[in-house]
């Protein structure tokens, strides 16, 4: 892929068929904390990932119903999290350091707040240096079941308390506990999400029939 000069700071890189651009300063090395931070804010209509050998994961913003499903998803999710009040819920737009030098960005996340309390101001101002307690992935059309199998697998070897993949296309959700065999289960109408976080009880069918 050629590199198009538009400034004398910044190359743009023209990204499959739709038109739109990716921009990068040059001397930028991405694998640095500060540097991938400042290319992800130059790109803010992209969603950003870096995995844990230094591969850039681009994503364009959802596509049809899937936007909608997020929201049932984190709608769900942050009210339990404004009632419990032990922790904090996170949407797509957060990122997460993992320690295998990965940054990802869940779906949806929960994050108890003596984890956040560690934190200093700096650090809470950027990707957050810390693994989520549970975190949920949601499959859309256009993404591969494996490569989001793989991702689960991941966030269960950083330490990932539950991680809940659900797939609209399949009406299936995984569980993914740490130190247990991943779950699959299929026709799920609630899945309880205790213990890790207690009394909540995700309405599955609500999000799956929200694509219909």
């Amino acid at each position: 892929m050629s590199a198009l000069t538009t400034e004398p700071n910044f190359l743009m890189f023209p990204f499959g068929q739709t038109g739109q651009h990716l921009r990068l300063r040059g001397g930028l090395h991405l694998t640095d904390r500060h540097d991938f931070g400042v290319f992800c804010d130059d790109n803010k209509d992209w969603r950003i990932e870096r995995s844990a050998h230094g591969e850039l994961i681009i994503e364009m913003p959802t596509k049809g119903f899937t936007g909608t499903l997020n929201a049932y998803l984190g709608f769900q999710l942050f009210g339990w999290a404004l009632q419990d009040g032990t922790g904090i819920a996170f949407d797509s737009s957060a990122g997460f350091e993992l320690p295998n030098g990965a940054m990802r960005s869940p779906d949806a996340a929960w994050v108890r707040k003596s984890q956040l309390a560690a934190l200093n101001d700096a650090q809470k101002q950027e990707f957050l240096p810390l693994v989520p307690e549970v975190i949920f992935e949601l499959r859309s059309s256009s993404d591969r079941l494996a490569v989001l199998e793989a991702k689960m697998i991941e966030w269960q070897s950083v330490g990932v308390r539950l991680g809940v993949l659900l797939d609209p296309l399949e009406r299936q959700v995984q569980i993914y506990r740490l130190g247990q065999t991943p779950q699959l289960l299929s026709n799920l109408t609630t899945l309880d999400c205790s213990p890790e976080l207690p009394g909540f009880l995700l309405d599955s069918q609500a999000i799956f029939d929200a694509g219909l």
